[in-house]
């Protein structure tokens, strides 16, 4: 059984509605360098049993809990990827919102469980957010804004093609 102490300080701790064991499959399928761990807690108020997990993706440490329909996610927080490339993010965008999720503005997509990613390249910002040119970096805000999926070469062209 797992001892639940976590790595890093600050761990992102998500409540799932009775799907839990369901996402970690998904997204441990999803994310390569993934891995997780389930165990069982009993409340100690009512002796139910629920499912609690532990899960890394990537260098990320996630915890999570099976608790019930209470609460659920909101786009007010959401998972930045930061993707090296292209075919990076073109294959997220196609796995992350399988099986009933739905895609955003911007890079922004829902993946079936209701948790929300953005969907970035890994110059995004250089070009937007530390661009020296505030002209260039209002292109390029300019072009993102019209998109769904992120293109990485459109964003360049309005970097560089003024």
């Amino acid at each position: 059984m797992a001892t639940f102490k976590a790595p890093q300080k600050v761990n992102p701790f998500l409540w799932f509605n009775g799907n839990l064991e369901e996402a970690l499959k998904f997204y441990t399928s999803v994310f390569k360098n993934s891995e997780s761990e389930l165990n069982f807690l009993t409340d100690a108020r009512s002796g139910h049993k629920m499912l609690v997990a532990t899960f890394r993706i990537e260098d990320q440490q996630f915890m999570a809990l099976d608790g019930g329909p209470m609460f659920a996610f909101s786009p007010a927080v959401s998972f930045y990827i930061d993707c090296k490339d292209q075919e990076e993010i073109d294959y997220l965008w196609e796995a992350l919102p399988a099986g009933g999720g739905k895609t955003n503005q911007c890079g922004w997509l829902e993946d079936k469980f209701g948790v929300t990613w953005q969907i970035a390249p890994a110059m995004m910002s250089e070009l937007l957010y530390n661009n020296p040119d505030p002209a260039k970096a209002q292109r390029v805000m300019a072009a993102m804004m019209q998109m769904t999926k992120i293109n990485i070469k459109e964003l360049q062209d309005a970097n560089d093609n003024g």
